[in-house]
């Protein structure tokens, strides 16, 4: 019996690790052709891939938080309206002619030689959008304007700019790796405390997860991403916002104090020291002491026309159990 139950346990994990294995490499496969892709239109605009790779996974996230988008259809993320794609006063919205197409001042192009502009076609789109930027210039100035003319927003041109930055850093598009804020052998207590009302600086609801341990230790950036704020707030204290490649925001609060070499605008990786926990806040500038120290963790996602805060709890626990798993192997 106890054979019988070992040998059905064995086959299970070994079930469960064939599957963890077939996931990898599917998702391998997708990153190397979306690479694949970014390489061709840089090949034919001269623009370098990582603008092409910062843009599609820009509206790659976008389409995933927003329900008047439709879901990818391949490896891209890139969306162009109908009326973009085929021309503003193309009266087949659908059209998939290259000729009419470019008659109507559409920005839709055969990419792969088929004979079809397909909006839905990753070559086509990635193609179309080399195209696009090309006809203001190739170096970053005229890519900006670009971006500036094609979203008409300024925060999306910036998270764009911000993602190609990493991604020219890393010179890799697996970039998903996070950790927990704190180091796993410091002494912290945290639960989910998201909605709970807060009383300091007016009625209102708990965005975030508080996450309690000593002064001085060390605050860990969670994700891949940039440096978009520092400094003081009158009740989060000393905070640092870091906006990582999947539009969101990652908010630490009620810091004692920041890393010597912290900067706005600085690429930071899973790990980066960003500061220490405190207790800061609820004051004018240096103000602290009012409530045991704490970090205070938020997180709000950009899903192109504004930003809304969402439970960083579930994900604090998963990166809390990753990098536990991932120390004991």
């Amino acid at each position: 019996m106890h054979r019988w139950l070992a040998a059905i346990s064995a086959a299970a994990m070994l079930w469960i690790a064939a599957g963890a294995a077939s996931a990898a490499e599917q998702e391998e496969a997708v990153y190397e052709k979306r690479m694949e892709l970014y390489k061709k239109a840089e090949a034919v605009s001269l623009i370098p891939w990582y603008y092409f790779a910062a843009i599609d996974q820009y509206e790659r996230n976008v389409r995933q938080v927003r329900r008047d988008l439709p879901k990818p259809a391949g490896v891209l993320g890139i969306y162009m309206k109908p009326e973009i794609w085929a021309g503003p006063l193309n009266k087949n919205p659908h059209d998939t002619d290259p000729f009419t197409i470019s008659q109507f001042s559409g920005l839709g192009v055969d990419g792969d030689g088929d004979g079809y502009a397909r909006a839905d076609d990753d070559d086509d789109v990635i193609m179309a959008m080399a195209r696009y930027l090309q006809t203001y210039g190739i170096d970053h100035r005229h890519i900006k304007i670009a971006l500036w003319n094609y979203y008409q927003r300024a925060k999306t041109v910036d998270l764009i700019l911000g993602k190609a930055r990493i991604y020219k850093k890393y010179q890799t598009l697996k970039l998903d790796n996070h950790v927990f804020p704190l180091p796993l052998g410091a002494n912290y207590s945290y639960r989910d405390t998201w909605g709970d009302a807060r009383g300091w600086g007016g009625r209102r609801i708990h965005e975030g997860t508080d996450i309690f341990a000593g002064y001085g230790v060390p605050v860990r950036s969670t994700c891949y991403g940039i440096v978009e704020l520092k400094g003081w707030n009158k009740y989060g204290g000393w905070r640092v916002g870091i906006r990582d490649i999947n539009n969101t925001y990652h908010y630490f609060a009620h810091l004692n104090g920041f890393a010597a070499d912290l900067r706005e605008g600085q690429i930071v990786e899973p790990g980066t020291i960003i500061g220490s926990v405190g207790s800061s806040g609820y004051g004018p500038p240096g103000t602290a002491g009012k409530f045991p120290p704490h970090l205070h963790y938020g997180m709000y996602k950009d899903n192109g026309y504004t930003e809304w805060a969402f439970d960083p709890y579930p994900h604090l626990k998963a990166w809390e159990r990753a990098e536990r798993q991932q120390r004991r192997r």
